[in-house]
Parts: structure tokens; sequence; C-alpha cells
């Protein structure tokens, strides 16, 4: 007899649903069904490798309060929160499934709504946050979803650490594996902008006038792919903002200089920069980013964390 197993991801960005989907693909098998929610530009790309994805209503914290104002916040984010929740919530009746696998808050308050067994997997903490709104924020959604999981996973390319939350499970960093899909040529440097980056097409035109053959992802031109990681494998080096793709870089082995943006982004470089990891060089501006793309750091060598979540969940689900 199969199991249902849900797996919904976090509207923001593409590297949210990679990250789901990369888990979701690890927990499918002879015994295991998959069903998948998520909603915003992330479902595109869940759409693209096959699947067919729900969309409950979107939410934008970031981008209101970071982009815009408290009264974004207040005006926009908040009644989306509710509306997200409750479209949660009919899903999992519909679906009802063994358990739900999220990086989602408003998918975990769902699940606490109709007792899905939850599994919580996101690297966000209150830690990587200077402004109290959103360390405050942070750290009661942290201490929510591990009161309410049955796991946490934390995957991460840092050792545990003292800025991690309290009580979750260390994973290594996942990334989307290829599908039989063929990697491409060499790639001299890939540059990976995240949904707030705003200056990679001026970062790009700066690295070529230094000399170095550019593919920046997303720009005029640029195919979808069902999965970046062979991209990824096949560079020099890799410039990106997002944690999702310095997770990527890692289980790839590609060398990676992270240029982050947002509040979080800024907060996960510092973890990356204090712990002195192999693999990775946080960098600022784009003259500093291209002097270091002439000399990247050494490659880092991870395994792909989405098999060990996958298979703590199996083995606890009953």
């Amino acid at each position: 007899m199969s199991r249902t197993v849900a797996v919904a991801h976090y509207p923001e960005g593409a590297g949210h649903a990679t990250r789901m989907l990369a888990v979701a693909q690890a927990l499918e098998g002879p015994e295991t069904d998959v069903v998948l929610a998520g909603g915003g530009p992330g479902s595109q790309f869940i759409e693209h490798n096959g699947y067919e994805v729900y969309r409950p209503a979107t939410v934008d914290y970031i981008g209101d309060y970071q982009g815009g104002s408290i009264l974004d916040v207040v005006t926009r984010s908040v009644p989306n929160s509710g509306r997200r929740v409750f479209d949660f919530v009919r899903w999992l009746r519909r679906e009802d499934p063994a358990a739900l696998v999220t990086d989602d808050m408003f998918a975990a308050m769902a699940a606490h709504c109709t007792d899905t067994p939850l599994y919580v997997l996101t690297h966000n903490a209150a830690s990587y946050y200077d402004a109290a709104i959103e360390e405050v924020f942070t750290w009661i959604l942290n201490r929510y979803q591990i009161s309410v999981s049955h796991a946490f996973f934390y995957p991460a390319v840092w050792p545990p650490d003292r800025g991690d939350p309290p009580g979750v499970v260390h994973i290594p960093p996942i990334a989307l594996e290829p599908n039989g899909e063929e990697p491409p040529d060499d790639i001299d440097v890939l540059l990976v902008p995240s949904t707030y980056t705003t200056n990679f097409a001026e970062l790009a035109r700066a690295l070529e006038d230094d000399g170095n053959d550019v593919t920046l992802v997303g720009h005029d031109g640029w195919e979808s792919v069902p999965s970046l990681l062979p991209w990824i494998q096949a560079a020099n080096v890799v410039v990106c903002s997002g944690y999702s793709t310095v997770m990527e870089a890692a289980v790839a082995g590609t060398p990676c200089i992270i240029y982050p943006f947002t509040d979080e982004q800024h907060g996960v470089s510092r973890v990356i920069e204090r712990r002195g990891l192999r693999g990775f060089q946080i960098e600022h501006s784009i003259p500093h980013v291209t002097r270091a793309v002439r000399h990247p750091p050494e490659s880092p060598e991870y395994e792909n964390g989405a098999d060990r979540a996958a298979e703590y969940v199996l083995d606890h689900m009953g």
C-alpha cells in the first residue's frame, strides 16, 4: 500500500522550490507517492520538471518589508498570510498525506491545524538578522516550528554553530540532482542572481571586461533548465547571492563567491566567513567580486543531504 507525503515550498525564489523538489524526488518510491504545493515563481520550476503543483495564495514579506514599508507588510503580507494558511488547510484535508515536509511557515501552521505529521526543513535562523523586528519574528517562528514538528531539518554547509536554532537536526546541504540531463560544455564564470539582487548585469559586464567568459542565469537568451546543478558543476567558479545556490555549489564541488544582498543573505555569509569554510569567499562590491574571481577559493566537498532528510521522514513516518 502506497503512502502519500506532501511537500510544500515557500513562494519566494526558485531556490525554495529546488530544495524541496530535491527532497520530494528522494522521497518518491514504489511505496511512496508525493504531492507538491508552493506557488510563486518556484512553482514554474517544479512544473518544468514534470510535476503538478498546488498554488495557494502567495506572500512576500521580504519584498514588502525590505523593498517597501511596515504598511506594505500590514496591508499585503499579513492578509495574504491568512489566505495562504487557509488554502494549505484545504489542500492537506483533500490530499490527507501521511506527513508534510516543508520550508513554509504557513504550511507548517496548516499542518498543525489538520493534525498532519510535520517535518520542517529550513536554514532560517534569528541570528542572521540585525533588524530587531526580523530577529524577534524569526526567533518566535523557529521555536514554534520546533514545537509542532517531528523534526526540524537544518541543511548547513557549516558544522553545528552557536547561531543555529536549538533542537534542529543538522543535515548536509541540499541540491536538486539532474534527471538524465546532459551536462553543458565547460563554463568559466557562472552568475546566479537571487530574487532580490539588483546589479548582476553590471557585474557580468565588469567580469567580461576583466577577460572572463560569463554565463548569467536568467539573462536574455537563457533557457530554463530542469536542474542548475550540471551548470554549476561545469563552471570554474560560481558567483551567487542566495543560500540555495551556495548549497548547490557545495554539492557540485565548485568554488563559490557569495555576493549577498538581503539581511538573510548577509547573515548566512557572516556564519560562513566566521567558520572559515573551504570553498567559499564573501565579497560586498563588484570590484571585490571581480578580484576574487581571478583567485577563487579551493573547491568545497559535501554530500547531498536530500536523501538524509527523506530517509529520516520515511523511517519515522510509520
